[in-house]
């Protein structure tokens, strides 16, 4: 696991020992590569949230389903799989981007939970010990403030991501996604002041820019269903237009 960690590790160091040459500044350094790798896995982002909205979108089907075919699992199975193809969904899509985000965010974690590992530039030794605003030393903790900023951040991720989802009180999903919205940031919070401070840094600005993307998906999923009812109402009309000619043609005759 620490072979495929570093595998993304250090290519990530080299980049942001290309930063720091260009900006001169470590703090300002992990931020502009926070944005960077998030701007690359943006696409990733966005197909996972759209899988997601789109299962949440089937739940009721789903629900249907499981209710009826409760006692026959191999045709509950048959059915399920029919509705997935007639909707145009993989159960497997939702898992790959994950999947190939998961090893970029964990080789950026471990450089930056320990930068001198993966990152061998002389000028890097001195830098990561650089102060950064109120940061002394951003290789050593930072026992409040950006703590605090990570697990808000984390809070606020949670609550943007689940807006819309409507998960009822019955579902586990919806229950356990509820709790780790509350855990999760205390649990960021408590590592944060134990972490160093570039790290919590980058979970910040991480969370931060998620929280955007968030609102930015949010709108994209309220135009895509403007666009899908306009279409479907489009359909409509022209279906009621072919039946209401058919009607005329038939009296004509």
């Amino acid at each position: 696991m620490n072979f495929i960690i570093g595998l993304f590790a250090k290519p990530i160091g080299s980049l942001l020992a290309w930063i720091y040459g260009i900006v001169n500044n470590y703090g300002l350094s992990i931020i502009i590569l926070t944005v960077l790798v998030r701007l690359i896995i943006l696409p990733l982002y966005a197909k996972q949230i759209k899988y997601q909205a789109k299962m949440t979108d089937l739940q009721p089907k789903l629900k249907e389903i499981q209710e009826r075919y409760a006692a026959d699992r191999e045709t509950l199975s048959q059915k399920t799989m029919e509705l997935y193809r007639e909707e145009g969904v993989s159960p497997s899509s939702g898992c790959l981007p994950l999947l190939i985000q998961m090893p970029i965010i964990m080789g950026l974690f471990a450089l930056l939970r320990s930068p001198l590992t993966y990152m061998t530039a002389p000028q890097m030794i001195a830098a990561v010990h650089e102060s950064f605003l109120w940061i002394k030393d951003l290789c050593q903790p930072d026992s409040w403030i950006l703590p605090l900023i990570a697990g808000i951040s984390t809070y606020l991720t949670y609550t943007v991501g689940m807006m819309g989802q409507g998960a009822s009180g019955g579902d586990p999903t919806g229950a356990m996604s509820k709790m780790m919205q509350y855990f999760f940031p205390v649990f960021i919070f408590l590592l944060g002041r134990s972490f160093p401070a570039g790290l919590a840094l980058y979970w910040a600005i991480g969370n931060t820019f998620m929280i955007f993307q968030g609102f930015y998906m949010k709108k994209v999923k309220e135009r895509e269903a403007i666009r899908d009812e306009i279409i479907k109402e489009e359909k409509e009309n022209r279906r009621q237009a072919r039946e209401a000619a058919k009607k005329e043609a038939k009296n004509k005759k």
